[in-house]
């Protein structure tokens, strides 16, 4: 049997194929050595780092200024009318003719409303008959005292000579004396007869209802055809509107700070950019209804009158109340967010950049101040311009360091 042999060749790695896999590796170490190499060098040979550039500080400066300042207490009332009169009907009937209307202006005297009287004649004519029959009582009243002053006279000369009991003489005194008393009521009877009907004859005349007062007629209730009573209900209200009256109530922290005799001014929405001022007259004692209860803040009503010659305000009207606590003419001031709480000497401390661009501390007093800006005592002159607080980075060392710093002045 034969054997068969394989005859493929068997090949194994040439021995220049490990030569060049160390090449390549030697080549890469050569370029990461290098790498490190250049980069050694550069740290070493970098440029020294420079220092950032200053930025530019800005300042925010106002200027003192002189103004008219004032420090007022504010609050929101109404305006009324100072000096009504309600006119009624003095006798009971029914209103016959109505002649003047809502808003018409009448002089004292006129001719306001007519009313048909409806008193009662029975009653005229029991007064009448009252009156006969108490006149005839004083007749046989008038009689039986002659006769008792006759009798007095009588007793009095027996009991001179002795001639009559004590008894019999007080008897006829007391009878004269008893006589006198029923004549004097009577006549006092008479009297008040007499004046009711008096009344009675008036009231029937009392058929026109004039005006007692002159003024303007803001309420009407008579209508021609109404039944009226007598003294009970008002027809119709009579105002002088040439000077009319504010009420404000005004709260406990404030009211407290208000005086008699103080400016007050207020202004309306109906008449925009004017203005109303008088005095105050009055600040009530008690608080207004509702207020001061249960822990409630308590307000009272203060009243101040001012003048309406031309009419324009009207009871009713709503009005913005300003109360003058004080006020300075010309006065130096300055915003009043620079105003802080003072110290125990009474001052604060501002900045103030002088003339060199640099920032100074001062002493300053405040004195009055309104919504917006604080009357400056002592400390500022004017035309000096202070820092304004909103800018904590200007500093007096940062001012000093950049010489080209920029100043907004507030106007």
């Amino acid at each position: 049997m034969t054997e068969q042999h394989d005859t493929t060749e068997h090949t194994t790695p040439s021995a220049t194929s490990a030569p060049s896999h160390k090449g390549a590796l030697w080549g890469g170490a050569t370029l990461v050595l290098v790498l490190v190499a250049g980069g050694v060098f550069f740290w070493q040979n970098r440029p020294a780092p420079q220092p950032p550039k200053p930025v530019p500080v800005k300042l925010e400066t106002v200027k003192v200024e002189k103004a008219d300042i004032e420090q007022v207490v504010n609050a929101t009332g109404n305006v009324v009318v100072q000096n009504y009169v309600d006119v009624g009907s003095k006798v009971a009937g029914q209103i016959s003719d109505v002649d003047v209307v809502i808003g018409e202006t009448v002089k004292p005297g006129r001719l306001l409303v007519t009313v048909s009287p409806a008193v009662q004649n029975g009653r005229i004519e029991s007064n009448r008959a009252q009156l006969a029959r108490l006149k005839a009582e004083l007749a046989g009243q008038n009689a039986q005292l002659d006769f008792a002053q006759l009798q007095f006279q009588r007793q009095t000369q027996l009991k001179a000579e002795n001639a009559t009991r004590e008894e019999s003489y007080e008897s006829s005194r007391m009878n004269m004396y008893a006589a006198a008393a029923r004549v004097d009521a009577t006549n006092a009877q008479i009297q008040q007869t007499e004046a009711a009907i008096k009344e009675d004859d008036a009231i029937q005349k009392q058929t026109r209802i004039e005006a007692p007062v002159g003024g303007t007629v803001v309420t009407l209730n008579a209508r021609a055809g109404q039944m009226v009573a007598a003294n009970q209900e008002a027809l119709m209200r009579i105002a002088d509107l040439s000077r009319m009256t504010v009420q404000v109530p005004v709260a406990e922290e404030d009211v407290t700070r208000l005086q008699k005799g103080m400016t007050a001014y207020f202004t309306t929405p109906g008449y925009p950019g004017k203005r109303w001022s008088g005095k105050l007259r009055q600040i009530m004692l008690l608080p207004t209804d509702d207020s001061g209860r249960q822990g409630k803040k308590a307000f009272y009503t203060v009243l101040f009158d001012v003048a309406n010659p031309s009419r324009e305000l009207m009871s009713g009207m709503s009005a913005d109340v300003y109360f003058v606590l004080a006020r300075v003419e010309h006065a130096l001031t300055i915003p009043l967010s620079l105003v802080t709480k003072p110290g125990m000497d009474g001052t604060q401390s501002v900045r103030v950049v002088s003339e060199g661009g640099k920032l100074e501390s001062r002493k300053i007093k405040i004195g009055i101040r309104d919504s917006e800006r604080a009357q400056v005592i002592s400390g500022l002159k004017e035309g000096e311009q202070v820092l304004m607080p909103a800018n904590p980075a200007a500093t007096p060392a940062a001012a000093t360091a950049q010489p080209q710093m920029q100043m907004q002045a507030r106007q």
